[in-house]
């Protein structure tokens, strides 16, 4: 397979607004809902924590299948450095997909955390349990969300002590990229504006 099939398949991947289609199952334009924004923490805040969980493993296997499986269809001589692209790819479908005219997306923490499960998974496991403490003891996602991401590159580092790997250097993109997504979240952490999380449980 070509690189590019490979590019193309992982955006339309990516771009599955799986958030937006558990809305509309239930009747709900999740756009119009909650925080507005098409992610898993706006699932569960509106339709529950069941639903919620399903659209995360959802968004996290966008990330992680191309990732995982297409390089070793892809007919290159660096196929590692293609599963990078095919990330990356995956992760600016979930944010501007483009079967919601490239509006509307979520802000990409789960698709990346799927990416970076493929390609350092250690790192990336530490990373998730840092999310997971900062969230518990703080409620903030926004915050375990930038935490989580700073941690990645340090643990990548730490494992591979490869300043100049590409895994390495994606993961400090990951990192600006999340600062960047979570830029109105970090004006409110700073003025404590932020809404802590509460989750709305679903009707049965």
């Amino acid at each position: 397979m070509a690189p590019i099939f490979g590019v193309i398949i992982s955006y339309l991947a990516g771009s599955i607004p799986s958030a937006y289609i558990a809305g509309k199952l239930r009747g709900v334009d999740l756009r119009k809902h909650g925080s507005g924004n098409l992610g898993a923490t706006n699932v569960v805040r509106v339709l529950g924590s069941r639903i919620g969980a399903a659209v995360f493993i959802a968004d996290f296997l966008k990330g992680f299948l191309p990732v995982y499986f297409l390089p070793t269809y892809t007919d290159t001589l660096r196929p590692e450095l293609w599963a990078l692209v095919y990330g990356a790819a995956a992760i600016v479908g979930h944010v501007k997909p483009i079967f919601l005219l490239g509006k509307g997306g979520g802000k990409g923490v789960a698709t990346a955390s799927g990416v970076f499960m493929a390609l350092a998974l250690v790192p990336m496991l530490v990373a998730q349990a840092v999310w997971i403490i900062v969230f518990y003891f703080t409620r903030y996602v926004s915050l375990a969300s930038l935490l989580s991401a700073v941690v990645l590159p340090i643990a990548i580092l730490a494992l591979y002590r490869d300043a100049l790997s590409p895994v390495f250097v994606a993961s400090v993109i990951i990192v600006l990229f999340v600062f960047w997504t979570h830029r109105a979240n970090i004006g409110r952490l700073r003025r404590g504006e932020e809404h802590r999380f509460v989750k709305k449980e679903a009707a049965s």
